[in-house]
């Protein structure tokens, strides 16, 4: 736990488990729904007055801070302090785990469509007007703006009464831009936690504290899970279309517990207890760790502990898989009891045009509105490292800074005025000192008709994402574009014999960068999008555990913005943004999760979990199967389980799956209990919980999914369905095999009637070793069409 020979060293957040019962699990409380407030009170109060207690009996006066107590779902605090001082509190009396805090950091108008939901699961609901009424969804993530219209609350269609959700006293907290009425109904309650930031990080007190969102990624998210419907996108006063949540009847509780200068799994695991305690339906989170723990395995961390007891507590909790693809085991979300989701494309692109003084035209990247002339009139090309400035005194004045287009000063304003200037990727770009916005800058104080970004041969092509742009330009990501471009520009440049430009003849239009065209096939999954294997410990040694979970869609995703856009100064002054990221995709899971769980209530989080997954496609929109993008630009390869999950989500169908693999509070400590050279007292310390059943294999968790990390000649693997269907239904079974492994199942039919329940037996048999993992899957395919897919991934290592 402490590191050697830093006893005395820097305090640290340290999180720490008690043995003792938490709030929603001690025993003889009432069934969710009937908790005595009182009581609850009462038994919150005692654990925090324990921890206290702990803290002063066995830390020296003055060594330590505590930040904050958890006690609905998991008992335990949050403590600042050095190592020698956290060793001493791992040995007291009736400490479970203590774990030191590794920080947490971040991870729609087309996206409704692209998923059916308008003509499919949302008619189901009564339409837009009411999709995922009476479902509350909570946001983990950097807050909300409430007076965004996607947040709106309309007084002449009120919310109907949620019977499950239940808001203490304080729900609402007031602060920096967030007054009184910001909880408006459609948002039913907000919160912000920063006691870890706070000890950790150097918070802005008079703008930090308050559930306002600074950043905006926050407001992104939630817009994205249940934004209002049909609200217009407009940025830089141009209209986008408009924008919908995957569940705009959804109402939101918001924990904010990220924040500009960063976050801490302190604050994240204060929220996940609160929501635990709100009872909302689906926690989203769009934030977390970006690696696994040091020393404890991946599924016993806190953080994934937290998780497991919000599971056990009802609720759906829906986890970012990470941003760190194309690379193998990449996956940050990690645990059977959340469901991890990869990135894809919409299929939707902003492609605007350089129309070069020849006619000859090269196409780009950048929401920018055309030059004057609606991109037909030429304009003078000047490349900015023609354009420096003959005062070379000035320290911005050197070359990268001429090239790069980062400093007014460096640039001669009599030749770049009225022009299309030429600027240059750089390993600046690469390390954060150059940025767009800083040309925009230029731009604006020199007064450029346009700007063009190109790529630089001495650091090859480079990833482009659309951004607003206030005056025309266009991003050329590509070098042999660049090159064109180039070789058109010295072509009609005159020099003297020195080098120096005689005239500059050269001349470009940029063309309309603003309307989308949807050309591409989807979903793709995105290249940023992490990949598995799943990992059980930082050795990176595979788990038998499906990760991620399933694809949606996250690159370009339009969705609600804060203005204030603390960390983007590009986006500064917007309500609107076009980002990617898992972070994006993660709500969309979170949205149609809200929309099963209104159609069947009694649904449990893995019901809803296996629903999706079993019945999400394989294929793309062109019927043609999911590709992913790889590591070399541009490229693209079959995807695997370990880049799509199940597949891409299919709401509608999700909402009628037939069958479903369920999994409960106990069969997650089975899981953990069979996971290998796992002491059973070191599953008792990270769940209080003891390993009385134990299974063979890691693999027989229920899961919707098969993965066997190490398949040593012969492996049986047992998996349970339950038939909700309204219908008596009969299923047969069809194998798509592993490559070098002969699987069967029995039994290869059966008959069920509804709320019936089938065992079945999966026999896998090495045929050929291989050192790395084979994919397939198996079928159940119903007389009354329900098909129910289970991927298969499989490491065949010997024959014996």
């Amino acid at each position: 736990m402490a590191e050697p020979g830093l006893l005395d060293g820097e305090r640290a957040i340290y999180l720490v488990l008690m043995d003792g019962e938490p709030v929603a699990f001690r025993q003889g409380a009432t069934p969710p729904g009937q908790h005595n407030r009182e009581s609850c009170k009462a038994h919150a109060a005692r654990l925090v007055e324990s921890h206290d207690q702990l803290l002063q009996s066995t830390l020296d006066a003055g060594s330590y801070n505590k930040l904050c107590s958890f006690h609905h779902i998991v008992d335990g605090f949050a403590v600042h302090t050095t190592p020698s001082q956290a060793m001493r509190l791992e040995l007291a009396p009736g400490v479970l785990r203590i774990e030191k805090d590794r920080g947490a950091e971040l991870m729609t108008t087309y996206t409704p469509h692209l998923l059916g939901l308008p003509q499919g699961i949302w008619s189901r609901e009564g339409g837009e007007k009411h999709a995922g009424e009476g479902i509350t969804i909570g946001v983990i993530d950097t807050g909300i703006d409430p007076t965004h219209p996607s947040f709106a609350y309309d007084p002449s269609n009120p919310y109907e009464v949620h019977r499950g959700t239940q808001f203490s006293d304080g729900a609402c907290q007031l602060g920096t831009q967030f007054p009184v009425g910001s909880c408006n109904g459609k948002i039913v309650s907000a919160r912000y936690f920063s006691a870890g930031a706070t000890a950790a990080l150097r918070l802005n007190a008079s703008k930090d504290l308050s559930p306002f969102d600074q950043v905006g990624h926050g407001s992104h998210v939630a817009s994205i899970a249940a934004g209002n419907w049909g609200v217009p996108v407009v940025a830089n006063g141009f209209m986008y279309g408009s924008a919908s949540g995957m569940a705009p009847r959804a109402r939101l509780a918001i924990y904010k517990a990220i924040y500009p200068e960063g976050g801490t799994i302190a604050d994240l695991v204060s929220a996940i207890d609160q929501a635990a305690q709100d009872r909302v339906d689906v926690i989203v989170l769009s934030v977390g760790p970006n690696e696994p723990p040091e020393v404890t395995p991946t599924f016993m961390s806190v953080f994934a502990i937290s998780l497991l007891f919000a599971r056990r507590a009802g609720l759906f909790v829906v986890q970012a898989a990470g941003n760190k693809g194309p690379g193998e085991a990449t996956v940050v979300s990690f645990s059977p009891w959340t469901m991890g989701v990869a990135a894809s494309t919409t299929g939707r692109s902003y492609t605007p045009t350089l129309i070069m003084g020849d006619g000859r035209q090269l196409h780009g990247v950048g929401l920018s509105a055309p030059t004057p002339g609606d991109g037909h009139i030429p304009f003078k090309l000047v490349s900015a490292r023609d354009a420096a400035s003959a005062n070379r005194s000035h320290p911005a004045s050197t070359l990268r800074y001429m090239e790069d287009c980062q400093h007014p000063e460096a640039l001669q304003p009599a030749v770049v005025l009225g022009s299309i200037v030429i600027c240059s990727f750089s390993e600046s770009f690469l390390n954060g000192t150059s940025t767009v916005a800083a040309i925009l800058d230029c731009a604006k104080a020199l007064r450029f008709i346009g700007f063009i970004l190109v790529a630089n041969p001495q650091y090859g092509d480079f990833i482009a994402e659309p951004l607003p742009f206030p005056i025309p330009g266009i991003m050329i990501p590509r070098v042999a574009d660049a090159q064109i471009l180039w070789e058109y520009y010295e072509k009609h440049t005159y020099r003297d014999s020195r080098g120096a430009v005689i005239s500059y003849s050269g001349s470009a239009a940029i063309g309309e960068g603003r309307v989308a065209a949807f050309t591409d096939p989807a979903p793709i999954v995105a290249r940023f999008s992490s990949r598995g294997p799943d990992i059980i410990d930082n050795k990176m040694n595979p788990a038998d555990v499906l990760k991620p979970d399933i694809l949606a869609p996250g690159q370009q995703i339009w969705a609600a913005w804060s203005p204030t856009s603390a960390l983007d100064p590009i986006l500064s002054g917007n309500h609107f943004a076009l980002l990617s990221g898992t972070s994006m995709a993660t709500p969309h899971i979170a949205g149609v999760a809200a929309l099963v769980k209104q159609t069947h209530p009694s649904w449990t989080p893995s019901m809803i979990a296996s629903a999706m997954s079993t019945t999400a496609k394989k294929h793309d929109d062109r019927g043609q199967p999911i590709m992913a993008q790889g590591p070399e630009l541009y490229s693209l390869y079959p995807s695997t389980p370990f880049d799509h999950g199940a597949g891409f989500i299919n709401p509608s169908a999700a909402l009628d799956p037939g069958l479903v693999f369920s999994s409960g509070f106990e069969d997650y400590i089975s899981f953990l209990c069979s996971l290998p050279n796992i002491d059973p007292t070191a599953v008792r310390s990270a769940t209080g919980t003891p390993c009385n059943k134990p299974f063979e294999s890691p693999s027989d968790l229920n899961l919707p999914s098969i993965t066997i990390s190490a398949l040593r000649g012969f492996q049986l693997v047992r998996r349970s369905v339950k038939n909700v269907a309204n219908r008596t239904e009969t299923y047969s079974c069809s194998i798509q095999p592993p490559e070098g492994i002969k699987v069967s199942v029995q039994p290869s039919w059966f008959h069920m009637i509804p709320e019936g329940t089938q065992h079945l037996e999966i026999k896998f048999n090495i045929t050929h070793a291989s050192d790395s993992f084979r994919f397939g899957e198996i079928v159940l395919t119903g007389a009354l069409d329900h098909i129910v897919r289970l991927p298969l991934a499989v490491l065949p290592v010997s024959l014996q």
